[in-house]
């Protein structure tokens, strides 16, 4: 630690945004990605804390403490070398994480938690401009063949690892261009595409071949991929969005919410209608989504929803509200709900600033529709939690006007037709891949991120792809020498 005093001299501060009435104007990133003194200022809060619960709170076993120091003794090639030992993409991660990480910094237990997605984002951002992040081509190759299904986070970081391991590595991906959610998900205020786009051509330059506008189970069959492959990796997400299915549901009007954002991630890359929108899971849209002048209603409480409200704000809704089933969270951590949990607190998030109503314990009840089958609002109802279950409160139904409604409230499953039916693949209860260690039900077939554990965090599926090649590169070499995750004493205790 290079500082002991660090934490008493300074408290949490993070760049200044941009105000939100000027940034809702594009569709730009509107937080700084580099301020050199308030980086060193920020890594020096770091204690001796002794036992580091940062390290068990990160999905990716990072080893914070020892970046932080190296960052405020500006040796940016050490902290590039930490940090890169166990993320493949510390962009990603320090621009759209939860920062699980930061809710288990022992500092955050009576001060505000160390800025650690802060440090992250600028050492990532360092070692670019220093030239630092650099094609990792391997010394010698295996000669084996691995196909990866999906280029989302998880699959891109099992491409990499696997690739780093020597083995011949082909991504095959659905859209049009590689990134996944990363790309048609997230909007480029929170995540630009160049930034996306940077990490691909590393990739590339790596020796990963990257196959995009082609889904296996349907472009081509997977039992090409079985025959021509010593591993297939599915790291193909989980894409099957949750339904609403209420009265009015069919009004035209009513969208799923990825399914707005991939379409205008599409706009703002440049494409026009007359060129046909391609969404996350490859398909083309009949009509151009523009939340402009309507009444707005996002239905999801979770970072999608609130994608939605940021989105419809750039595009001049009239007025945006965001419902959400569950209570309102507390302002403030109570004794169920300690640290080093996750907190379960009121989050506002960016957009939440740029202008939103917002509502909890609200059960949406009905579409309405005029004669030409458009929405024209919807039917509401307060509602009040008994354990699990819950029940409306009398008189307070009501119909809002509503011109365009979005889905956010999850992903159920992985996309059954196609790829997985073909592979004959064993699946959960809840429809995700069966598997045992990331090996599915069929040989050398394995997968990874949310195919296999559910929808979940960014970071987390970095994790686990990386994870999921160390066992593809022990399946195929018998061993390995791929990193595995440093794993806390906490972690062996939750086991």
């Amino acid at each position: 630690m290079a500082d002991p005093k660090g934490f008493l001299n300074y408290t949490r501060e993070l760049p200044s945004k941009q105000a939100p009435n000027e940034r809702v104007k594009h569709y730009k990133e509107f937080v700084p990605v580099f301020e050199s003194e308030l980086v060193a200022e920020q890594s020096s809060r770091c204690m001796d804390c002794g036992t580091p619960f940062c390290h068990s709170g990160c999905p990716l076993g990072n080893v914070i403490p020892e970046f932080n120091d190296a960052v405020f003794l500006k040796d940016w090639e050490y902290a590039y070398e930490i940090l890169s030992g166990t993320n493949n993409f510390p962009e990603f991660t320090g621009r759209i994480c939860p920062a699980p990480c930061e809710a288990s910094c022992v500092l955050g237990i009576n001060q505000p938690a160390v800025a650690i997605e802060f440090i992250e984002k600028s050492i990532i951002e360092k070692a670019y401009e220093l030239g630092l992040v650099k094609p990792e081509i391997p010394a010698q190759r295996t000669g084996k063949k691995v196909a990866v299904v999906g280029s989302g986070p998880s699959g891109m970081a099992a491409a990499a690892q696997l690739n780093k391991a020597g083995h011949l590595v082909t991504v095959y991906e659905r859209a049009e261009r590689p990134g996944g959610l990363l790309r048609y998900g997230i909007p480029d205020f929170k995540l630009d595409k160049s930034v996306v786009a940077r990490r691909v051509e590393v990739l590339e330059a790596s020796g990963i071949v990257f196959k995009c506008n082609t889904e296996v189970g349907v472009d081509i069959p997977a039992s090409e991929l079985t025959a021509n492959y010593d591993a297939v990796v599915l790291c193909g997400g989980s894409t099957a969005p949750r339904d609403l299915p209420i009265k009015g549901r069919e009004f035209k009007g009513v969208h799923f919410a990825m399914d707005f954002l991939s379409q205008n991630n599409d706009r703002v890359d440049g494409k026009t209608s007359e060129q046909g929108f391609k969404g996350h899971i490859g398909q083309s849209f009949d009509e151009e989504l523009l939340a402009t002048d309507k009444n707005v209603l996002v239905i999801g409480g979770g970072d999608t929803g609130s994608d939605c409200v940021g989105t419809s704000n750039r595009h001049g809704a009239k007025s945006i509200s965001q419902i959400e089933l569950l209570t309102k969270p507390l302002d403030e951590r109570t004794e169920n709900d300690p640290w080093p949990n996750w907190p379960m607190t009121l989050k506002t998030s960016s957009s939440h600033e740029e202008g939103c109503e917002r509502d909890w314990a609200v059960l949406t009840k009905e579409f309405i529709g005029d004669a030409e089958g458009n929405l024209t609002g919807v039917k509401l109802v307060d509602i009040e939690w008994e354990g699990r279950s819950f029940k409306e409160k009398e008189g307070t139904e009501r119909t809002i006007p509503c011109e365009m409604a979005f889905l956010a409230i999850g992903f159920v499953h992985p996309m059954h037709e196609g790829m997985l039916k073909q592979l004959k693949l064993e699946l959960t209860d809840r429809g995700n891949v069966q598997d045992d260690n990331y090996k599915t039900s069929v040989e050398k077939v394995f997968a990874a991120g949310d195919m296999r554990r559910g929808q979940s965090l960014v970071v987390w599926a970095i994790s686990e792809g990386r994870e999921c090649a160390r066992q593809v590169d022990e399946f195929l070499m018998g061993e390995s020498m791929l990193e595995q995750k440093n794993v806390s004493f906490f972690d062996v205790a939750a086991s």
